[in-house]
């Protein structure tokens, strides 16, 4: 007797062992670095709040990474990286906004600010996603995937 998986489900399975097999390369000392450099000026507004902001940021983080990373077998196959950028726009644009709306709840901040943080946030998402995109890219060379 045969066992009948849907495509779906291996589909998803693929997905989740290439996401641990990429992960493998990311450290969190880089992560944690990177979000302290990026947000260290605004967490002085979010009195109480650094710990859970810095978390999220590590979270955002992997996120982006894994969406670099995902969208890195475009890349691989002759797409530039402009293209490859309009075709995740969507998720990249949503990861950027979910994280700003996060900081504006969680700090004490003015107009101005709130502005500098939304940028901020576009440039660390941009960051990770270009880090995940060049290690994908890598590992599909290496034929690693």
């Amino acid at each position: 007797m045969n066992v009948i998986t849907s495509f779906n489900e291996k589909q998803r399975y693929k997905q989740l062992d290439f996401e641990r097999k990429v992960l493998r390369d990311l450290t969190f000392s880089d992560i944690e670095q990177a979000a302290e450099t990026y947000f260290s000026p605004f967490l002085k507004t979010a009195i109480g709040y650094q710990t859970p902001l810095e978390e999220v940021c590590i979270d955002y983080a992997v996120e982006a990474y894994l969406l670099g990373a995902s969208f890195s077998r475009f890349g691989y196959y002759g797409e530039t990286l402009e293209e490859v950028r309009s075709r995740s726009r969507e998720a990249e644009k949503r990861l950027i906004d979910d994280l700003f709306d996060y900081w504006c709840y969680w700090s004490y901040a003015d107009e101005f600010m709130l502005e500098s943080v939304y940028m901020t946030s576009e440039a660390y998402i941009d960051d990770w996603w270009r880090h995940g995109f060049e290690n994908g890219e890598k590992r599909y060379r290496l034929r690693l995937h």
